[in-house]
């Protein structure tokens, strides 16, 4: 074994992170210390991005009145996202898709503008900024499963009405709400999967050896 791999229990923890993280909707309200939230801010800035572009911008929203503002964007998408839902429609009506009203913090994650000017990693895969947002936002949703908080990627709302509500810059674009606080407990496992949404498929369904289709 490497002289720089974590001992057993350092590497135990980081699993443990990564296996019970969960998509959060359920809160009990309390609050985040700053000193940690700061700490998880961190660690999502540590994250990697193509080109060391960091593309990521966090807002942390305060104000109730934008809270209700936000909740009333994605409460709107959520009645059109079940009516392009056709026949699930009805049962999507009945999940529980964010926590916007009960979380501690929420804080919004975009897009930097002019992220035409990076070129080094995106020329051909322009959407490695979306990558390396989506490893920030990783980051942070493992250190606050690390803390005992939970965390909830929201991602129903209009990106451009959102933008200009946050009086965000032409060219920026917001990726996801994040509520994110103290729960009472956290899902033994996906929720969609306890709701019967949907269920995971096994790691064995999805890896090939060499070619596409082709079972390792």
């Amino acid at each position: 074994m490497s002289d720089s791999a974590f001992t057993d229990e350092q590497r135990a923890g980081v699993y443990r992170a990564i296996g019970e993280r969960r998509d959060m909707r359920h809160f009990s309200g309390g609050e985040v210390a700053p000193a940690l939230l700061v700490r998880l801010l961190e660690a999502a800035h540590q994250a990697p991005s193509v080109g060391l572009m960091q593309p990521w911008r966090f807002l942390r929203i305060s104000r109730p009145e934008l809270r209700n503002a936000i909740a009333a964007l994605v409460e709107e998408e959520r009645v059109l996202t079940a009516a392009a839902l056709g026949e699930r429609g009805e049962a999507f009506m009945k999940l529980k898709v964010e926590g916007i009203h009960d979380c501690a913090e929420l804080l919004v994650v975009a897009l930097i503008e002019g992220r035409e000017a990076h070129v080094f990693g995106r020329r051909t895969l322009p959407e490695m900024d979306l990558a390396s947002a989506a490893c920030a936002i990783q980051n942070l949703w493992l250190a606050a499963r690390a803390e005992g908080l939970g965390m909830g990627w929201v991602s129903l709302f209009d990106p451009q009405q959102l933008a200009d509500l946050l009086q965000m810059p032409v060219g920026a674009k917001p990726i996801a709400v994040l509520c994110l606080g103290p729960v009472v407990e956290f899902y033994p496992e996906p929720m969609l999967a306890l709701e019967a949404w949907a269920q995971p498929r096994p790691l064995s369904e999805l890896l090939f050896d060499n070619y596409w289709d082709q079972p390792s």
